[in-house]
């Protein structure tokens, strides 16, 4: 994923969901000012929008509402932490990022275009797949502190299937790029690309 730095993400996560043990309270008039402004922000970078056209205005709505939908998330998370409010902010910032990335693909044609969307749908996966490992891994270790040994040792083959299936996810989405790009050849070309792909990413 050439546009996509995976390590940048997942530390990103990580800082999402340890951010929330540091949060304060948020009174409920905080709270409903926050809203008000996060909407008044939406509202002000739509309208900086209106004098774009074609692909660049697309782009120019996809971030400002990409924004607008972390912001939300975010207010969420400071006014109800939780390792699921700190969840849905990770979510929301890969949705957000695949919005965007996607309408930029419709600057290219062709078989560029068709890994650029691949590469785009790479990066959410893996964003989401690290996002759901660590919340498994968050409510898993909550579990164990209120319970026994035992529930520490589920907790901790909960994080082990939660990883293999977070590894499951990215391994798939990589190949789909990856045969994406074999798509630029023909013939015995193509089909030994896709062969080698299915090697390398461990497909049937």
């Amino acid at each position: 994923m050439n546009k996509f730095n995976s390590t940048l993400i997942v530390a990103a996560i990580a800082l999402a969901f340890s951010a929330g043990a540091m949060a304060t309270s948020m009174s409920k008039d905080d709270y409903k000012a926050a809203k008000t402004s996060i909407a008044t922000d939406y509202k002000s970078a739509k309208a900086g929008c209106d004098s774009l056209s074609a692909n660049a205005k697309d782009v120019c709505m996809a971030e400002a509402k990409g924004k607008e939908n972390v912001a939300k998330a975010e207010l969420e998370a400071g006014y109800k932490p939780s390792a699921k409010t700190r969840y849905d902010v990770s979510i929301a910032k890969a949705k957000a990022d695949y919005a965007v990335a996607k309408e930029k693909c419709d600057d290219k044609a062709g078989n560029d275009k068709d890994v650029c969307v691949k590469e785009a749908n790479a990066a959410q996966v893996s964003a989401t797949a690290d996002a759901k490992t660590l919340l498994k891994t968050s409510n898993a270790n909550q579990t164990a502190t209120d319970k026994t040994n035992a529930a520490r040792t589920k907790a901790s083959d909960k994080t082990v299937a939660a990883r293999k299936d977070a590894a499951t996810d990215k391994r798939n989405a990589e190949y789909a790029v990856a045969k994406e790009k074999c798509d630029t050849f023909a013939g015995d070309a193509k089909d030994t690309c896709v062969k080698d792909a299915k090697a390398r990413f461990g497909q049937s």
